[in-house]
């Protein structure tokens, strides 16, 4: 139990209480997120709609909710990290309160587009000031236990969902509604916000010194192409991991499983995060971001090349067991890269194109799956994942990888001075 204590007090300690608060609120929130994983369901059972009509409004909250990632991360540079959190999670609120009472499917379709924008804005924000407050070598435990936060909250709030949509689907959405109020009373209460200033700031927001820096805007953000050559890789990478809620579903179905048996092994994910999110995290604690991020995208990427072998629930879950291991290690991770790469005054718009890039992986990835699993077989699909992802955690490793130090040499008499190149 003494081994235990200080595991647990290792993990915890030397975090800000800010960051806490900062955690808290991201569980209660994601403790009442019960639209996004039943909307599919309320559209087809409750009102009747198709499944084709359901799948495009998953596909325009997806849409909405890349274009929530830019706009967010551009707000929480702009006019800071706390005002655009509390206007998303405002914003969040009466949208998805609204989408519970409307009917007529356009409005539906429109309003799902708004839920999916306000409730993506808030992240690049949220990341933005974890990476304002944490130190650089805490920051892969702390996006790690806010990692452990958001799946928490998923596990909790997708059991719940089952209970109250027994009593009507109205409940699912004012629920989520009233959870994601909390959370901005949270926010407002306790948190302050921490959106460094430079130098010729045009609306000198937030009350946080930093040191002066240039302003970036959004395209420089795109010149960066170190920047960019990450958000592709990620782009990969999530391709791959959206196979585990959508072509796997299939293909377990071809296999004469049921819904419920896809469930129990789907629910398998979020069980390994919770158990092993932070001892995992602790022991790697370490390693370098270029050997998580590699490490991590091999093992998703060959946990998915392994479903090919697969055609047992027992088999399946262990699929499920090796990918996640590689989620719980490349996750925080690639957040604190993220954050390190950043200037201080631009975190919100790089966080947010990272948050672009999973955006995009979530309409992406179950297409192109669905696709190749239709047209070219089950091998192709998982036998892709493997290469695709392998080809993601080759890049990350040479993208970050430390760079050897150069020892720039001249006449012995002049006693030059060593310099070394930049290292991740």
């Amino acid at each position: 139990m003494t081994a235990v204590s200080r595991a647990v007090r290792e993990t915890v300690s030397g975090l800000p209480r800010q960051f806490w608060w900062l955690w808290t609120s991201t569980l209660v929130n994601r403790l009442g997120g019960f639209v996004v994983t039943f909307l599919a369901l309320y559209l087809t059972v409750q009102r009747g709609y198709s499944a084709s009509y359901a799948g495009l409004v998953a596909a325009l909250f997806g849409l909405g909710g890349a274009a929530g990632a830019v706009v967010g991360g551009v707000l929480a540079d702009r006019i800071g990290r706390r005002t655009t959190m509390l206007v998303a999670q405002l914003g969040g609120a009466v949208t998805t309160a609204v989408l519970g009472f409307v009917t007529h499917p356009l409005a539906i379709a429109v309003v799902a587009t708004l839920v999916g924008l306000t409730s993506n804005a808030s992240r690049p924000a949220l990341s933005a000031m974890l990476a304002d407050l944490v130190r650089p070598e805490d920051r892969v435990r702390a996006f790690s236990l806010n990692y452990w936060a958001i799946n928490i909250g998923f596990g909790v709030s997708a059991a719940a969902a089952g209970f109250i949509a027994s009593a009507g689907y109205l409940w699912l959405f004012l629920g989520d509604a009233f959870t994601t109020v909390l959370c901005a009373v949270l926010v407002f209460a306790k948190v302050k916000e921490t959106l460094p200033r430079w130098e010729g700031h045009a609306a000198d927001v937030g009350k946080a010194s930093g040191p002066s820096e240039p302003h970036v805007g959004l395209m420089a953000v795109l010149r960066d192409q170190r920047f960019m050559a990450l958000v592709g890789l990620t782009f990969l990478l999530g391709s791959v991991m959206q196979q585990g809620s959508s072509t796997l579903a299939v293909d377990m179905g071809a296999h004469g499983l049921t819904a419920r048996q896809y469930g129990l092994v789907a629910a398998i994910n979020g069980l390994v995060i919770v158990v092993l999110q932070i001892p995992v995290t602790r022991a790697l604690r370490a390693r370098s971001s270029a050997g998580l991020l590699a490490a991590g995208s091999f093992l998703l990427a060959w946990g998915m090349g392994l479903t090919a072998f697969a055609g047992s629930v027992g088999l399946y879950a262990l699929t499920v067991v090796v990918w996640t291991l590689g989620e719980i290690v490349h996750a925080p991770a690639s957040m604190s890269v993220v954050a390190d790469l950043a200037p201080a005054t631009a975190r919100g718009r790089y966080q947010g194109m990272y948050t672009l890039s999973w955006s995009a992986a979530t309409f992406a990835g179950p297409l192109v799956g669905g696709l190749t699993l239709d047209h070219l077989g089950r091998d192709a699909v998982w036998v892709g994942c493997a290469l695709v992802g392998s080809v993601a955690g080759a890049g990350y490793y040479l993208l970050l990888r430390p760079r050897p130090t150069v020892i720039v040499s001249g006449p012995l008499d002049t006693a030059p001075a060593a310099r070394t190149t930049s290292s991740s």
